[in-house]
């Protein structure tokens, strides 16, 4: 069994996920999100999916990078 790298769970079904900076394992993908998704540059909720990249920051919508002030943000209609 391995160790889940957030929460501590000793499990039998635990995963793991390869990136350019390292091997994750993880018992969930609430885990997963939790330690790899970005942070909305606004809101601070974890983005899962495309998110609004500007510049360095990923926000979770266009709303949240507006009231950032990135100018012309939009999300896909």
């Amino acid at each position: 069994m391995a160790r889940c790298e957030v929460c501590g769970n000793d499990y039998d079904k635990t995963f793991q996920v390869i990136t350019a900076t390292g091997t994750y394992t993880f018992d969930s993908f609430e885990c997963a999100i939790h330690r790899l998704a970005p942070a909305c540059g606004h809101c601070g909720c974890r983005v899962v999916g495309h998110g609004v990249e500007a510049g360095e920051m990923v926000y979770c919508c266009a709303n949240c990078a507006l009231l950032a002030g990135v100018a012309g943000a939009r999300d896909h209609v």
